[in-house]
Formats: C-alpha cells, structure tokens, sequence
C-alpha cells in the first residue's frame, strides 16, 4: 500500500467546512504543517481562542476524515487558540464557563475579575494517585531517577504505571527495554506496554526513534492528554509521570489540567542546578501542586577500586535547599557505573540488582513519597485525584 502524502490528507481536508460553515479549514489557512509517521497524521487547527471549546466538533471532523484515507493507522488532531485565526473577527460571546485552553490565552486580557473556585480536574479511572517527576534543567538523571522510582514503588508493593511525558526525547522504551507497538484495543483506548511488573505509555512506542518530532504546543498537550486518558491503564496505585526538563507548555499542560497528587524534583548537588529546580518548584507551587519533596542524584561517587568517596558535584546542595523552602528531603543518590549500565542497557538497577545499595536507596525514596501521599490524603490534602469518568 503506497504511504499516504501531505496532499492526500489536505484535499480531504477541504471537505471540512470553517468556523460558521463559511469556506473549507485548509483554504481558510487554519490547517498547519502535516506530519507524517508510521501511517499517523499529526496536525494541528488554529482557530479563535474564546471559541476554542465551540469548535471541537470540527476538530473531531477533521481527525474522522483523515483516518478514514486508506493507509491511515491513526490521526492526532489539536486546537491551536489564536484570536486572529479565520473567522476571528466576527463578534463572539465568551462562553460562560471557559475552557482551560481558552483562559490561558484570553484569559489575561480583562479586568480583574472576584475570585472563582477552580475547576475540578478530571481524574484517570483506576489511578489513585498521579505523581510527576520533573527537574529544572536536562542532565541531571530526571528519567533514570523516575523509573527507579516506579520499580521501587513497585517493590514495596504498589500497582504501579509510568507515562512517559517528553514527547521530543522519550527515553522509557530504552531504560525499559520495550520495543514493538502497543495493541489498540475498542474506543480507540490504547493497551499499555509492559516490563518488570509496570505498564508504560511513552510517545517512543508510537514513533521511530530516528524521527525528530517538530511539533507546536498545542500538539504536544493534545499527545500528552491522549497518552493519559486514551490508555487502559486499569487498576493503579500510583502513576509516575517522567516530565520533560524545564518549564515550558508538557509541564505546564500536566500541572493545570491533571489532578497531580504531587511531584518529586531531581537536581544535582551543584548551585546551577538548583537555580534551575527552583523554577520547577516555583512552577507547582503556582499551580498548587504540592512538592512532596527533592532528590538529589549524583549526590556522591564512590571509587570502585578504593572504595573512596569523592563529591564530584559538591554535596548536599539540595538538601539545604529542601531544609531553606520547606519541603523534604527524599534522599541522596550516589554517581556509580552501575546505575548508568544498568539503566542504559534498558534492566535498571532496582530490577537488576535488588539486593544493592542504590536499589536500597531508591526503596527508601519511594517509601518516603508513599508516606507523603498518604499524610497529604490523611490530612485532607490534594492526594489521591477523585474519580470521575468522562
């Protein structure tokens, strides 16, 4: 079957009528650029911000044509909210109740208005609690931190998951040592892959590892949100999301619109990386998601001919740092050889070798965020999401 092109996905595109039933989406300018991978088309549609949650249907329109093309696996169709986007400037009311998408781009334009409660965030069927892992800069093992945190929770015996949220640079399927596609099973619902007792959801399984991922924002929240609620994640105690380092839109995607139990911040020991985490602890905070604590990885190097410590990156940076703001300290995670063999050869160390020191300490880790969640929940705090199915 010859690959579907760019031009086949725009010509079925015309046949779905603009904002207002007025001219076609491609020839209107709302379509952007088309990606193709694997059989799955990738798009994104500008339309006007306040009218964001109206037009949807055409959203779903366009998605419902594009896979119908033969040779079309499957179709990712996001909003993009732009106030000048076709038909923008015919006079619109603003819904009463906006969309989060909406209020993050039009929201900021008015007056100050009385306060209002937040909206509820839609939990994940089956998931009690959602946990995200983020650090302020790349480098600083964030990823490896993550899966061992997951396979350390499963080991003291929790139901555990982990999405794999860095659309531009997935690493689970390569430190978990899974290949292949996962299965789609009815609803369009996505059965998870999995390894060592956890399922996993990462953009890796849905695209080539060698295909450079250039997509606008919108898109990337749209994947995110898909890779959460399109996967029969089943029963879940915890679900470990790997953020992507920094602060920009996958993060704040996940803070504003999944009820995060939490989240755990991996820095170095050193005073840039720290700057750095102090963004991201800035950014849950703003967002009222609680920290439940830091981890400091690469925190010592043990030499394995003598046995000798040495502080390649200082020491105990982020603990103080922990102790200044007043979150915990989770643990401290030494720089050895075998936690970065064992996690590039996809069999991370808490699997490989349970018995160690470092699959010690990445238990002990995962006790603590455990007793966090549970005293936040005890406490009447923002644990465990409530359950609400779509």
């Amino acid at each position: 079957m010859a690959d579907v092109s760019k031009d086949q996905v725009l010509d079925r595109l015309r046949t779905v009528r603009g904002p207002d039933m007025e001219g076609n989406i491609v020839d209107l300018g709302m379509v952007s650029d088309v990606f193709i991978s694997d059989g799955k088309v990738y798009f994104s549609i500008t339309v006007p911000a306040e009218r964001a949650k109206e037009l949807d249907p055409m959203r779903a329109a366009a998605e419902r044509v594009v896979r119908d093309i033969p040779g079309v696996k499957a179709a990712m169709v996001a909003l993009t909210a732009d106030k000048k986007a076709g038909a923008a400037s015919q006079p619109v009311s603003r819904p009463p109740s906006p969309s989060p998408a909406a209020h993050s781009h039009a929201g900021h334009a008015h007056a100050p208005a009385a306060p209002q409660a937040p909206r509820a965030k839609t939990g994940v069927p089956g998931v009690a609690a959602i946990v995200a892992v983020a650090s302020g800069k790349g480098g600083v093992g964030k990823s490896t931190t993550a899966v061992n945190l997951a396979l350390a929770l499963k080991a003291n015996g929790l139901r555990v998951g982990i999405l794999d949220a860095d659309i531009y640079g997935p690493s689970m399927p390569r430190l978990l040592k899974i290949s292949g596609r996962p299965q789609q099973i009815e609803n369009r619902i996505i059965k998870p892959m999995e390894n060592y007792g956890i399922k996993v959801m990462s953009m890796g399984f849905l695209v080539d590892e060698e295909v450079a991922m250039i997509w606008r924002g919108p898109m990337i929240q749209s994947a995110l949100m898909q890779m959460l609620r399109e996967v029969a994640w089943g029963e879940l105690d915890v679900l470990v999301v790997d953020m992507p380092p920094g602060t920009g839109d996958a993060q704040l995607t996940m803070a504003q619109q999944v009820p995060l139990a939490g989240a755990v911040i991996v820095s170095t020991p050193q005073d840039l990386a720290l700057i750095d985490a102090r963004k991201g602890l800035n950014m849950f905070n703003k967002v009222e998601v609680p920290v439940l604590g830091i981890v400091e990885n690469m925190s010592y190097f043990i030499a394995p001919d003598t046995g000798n410590r040495y502080d390649i990156f200082g020491h105990g940076g982020a603990r103080k740092e922990a102790e200044r703001i007043g979150v915990p300290f989770l643990g401290e995670v030494p720089l050895t050889m075998d936690i970065r063999e064992t996690s590039d050869a996809g069999t991370p160390v808490v699997v490989s070798n349970p018995e160690g020191a470092a699959a010690k300490t990445y238990r002990e880790i995962a006790a603590r965020v455990w007793e966090g969640l549970k005293a936040r929940e005890a406490a009447g705090g923002r644990t465990a999401p409530s359950i609400v199915f779509e």
